[in-house]
């Protein structure tokens, strides 16, 4: 803004010159004064430039050919609004400018006592703003290349962050299960062979084994719980599930996540009902449409909640109805304050809704 101003102020202490020095009609003069500020003041807002510019060169034309008797200001001003119009203009608007420029340059040559040394000064000018014209360009292209590279680099960023969020959890629900499904089947079949040792041999002291035993198989089943816990901070179990379903079922699911919803937090009991309603989906597909192509894709709504949709082609329109299997999931999905539609349109039956966050 600052620049601006300094610009706005040159290009008016030319015009001040202008109806100092070489003005016959400076009322008429002020006029065009006032006109020309007022299209240099617009230049502020970035809009429709060049049609400012243009309405600027008239002017400074208009004033310097008909009201005033040296144009040396009126030139002046001109080759102002050339430079200016480098660093402001792309090429197409520049290029009309500079040859609007360049003619009034040549009108101004009419006049009686005429300078050459102006003409050539013009000439002079409009090769060093097409230097500047083509060095603010590719600024323009290389500032262009850099904020695509940086909104690259963020989102690339963000992939990195949610892969490594994934991976995480992922590892952590491994690692629940191999826990609950190896250790604590281990430590609960060693308390069975305990109990049924000391009803054998009554006279065994066992009573500080068995506690260790059961105490033990209580802190892994903490550790369990406290890892589903964790698990809970997003939907890589419900991706999960929906993997395995399709390599179970034969099935070609075109799954779509749209930005954000890998970052809603979302409980165990809601990752269940999620991926249950998902499953129905794709057995209504199986069953009904005998289709093997689904088509499910999840989103983020502006509150945070969880929206889903799985549609399926369908190639005879039949009359449709609630089973038993829909209703039950409708039900446990409005028991989460969430919503749940069915859509059959002409050629596709859809399966919407939204589970809150």
């Amino acid at each position: 803004m600052k620049q601006f101003w300094l610009q706005f102020i040159l290009f008016a202490m030319l015009w001040i010159g202008l109806l100092l020095f070489n003005s016959t009609f400076i009322p008429y003069h002020f006029f065009l004064f006032a006109v020309s500020l007022a299209c240099f003041f617009l230049l502020s807002f970035r809009k429709k430039r060049i049609y400012l510019f243009l309405g600027n060169v008239i002017i400074v034309l208009c004033a310097g050919f008909f009201f005033a008797e040296n144009i040396l200001f009126s030139i002046g001003l001109i080759w102002f609004l050339l430079l200016l119009a480098a660093s402001q203009l792309h090429t197409l608007a520049y290029y009309l400018l500079s040859v609007v420029a360049i003619l009034a340059s040549m009108l101004f040559s009419f006049i009686p006592f005429t300078s050459y040394e102006l003409l050539l000064g013009s000439g002079f000018i409009v090769i060093v703003s097409f230097l500047l014209h083509k060095q603010w360009m590719n600024d323009q292209y290389y500032k262009q290349l850099y904020d695509e590279l940086s909104h690259s680099y963020r989102q690339l960023k963000r992939l990195q962050v949610n892969a490594e969020e994934n991976a995480r959890m992922e590892e952590r629900t491994r690692i629940a299960r191999d826990m609950h499904d190896s250790v604590g089947h281990h430590l609960t079949a060693l308390m069975m062979q305990m109990e049924m040792l000391s009803i054998q041999h009554p006279d065994l002291e066992l009573k500080q084994m068995k506690e260790l035993a059961n105490k033990s198989l209580q802190e892994t089943r903490d550790a369990v719980q406290a890892l589903k816990v964790e698990e809970s901070e997003g939907i890589a179990t419900v991706v999960h599930l929906i993997r395995k379903l399709e390599s179970e079922s034969h099935l070609q699911v075109h799954f779509t996540m749209k930005n954000g919803v890998l970052s809603v937090p979302i409980s165990n009991v809601k990752s269940v009902i999620l991926y249950r309603v998902i499953q129905e989906g794709i057995t209504n597909a199986m069953r009904h449409a005998n289709s093997r192509e689904v088509f499910v894709t999840l989103s983020k709504s502006a509150d945070d909640a969880i929206r889903f949709e799985i549609s399926n082609k369908i190639h005879e329109v039949k009359a449709f109805k609630p089973g038993f299997g829909l209703s039950n999931m409708r039900s446990r999905v409005e028991e989460l304050e969430g919503k749940l539609e069915t859509h059959q349109l002409p050629d596709k039956f859809v399966l919407s809704g939204r589970i809150p966050g």
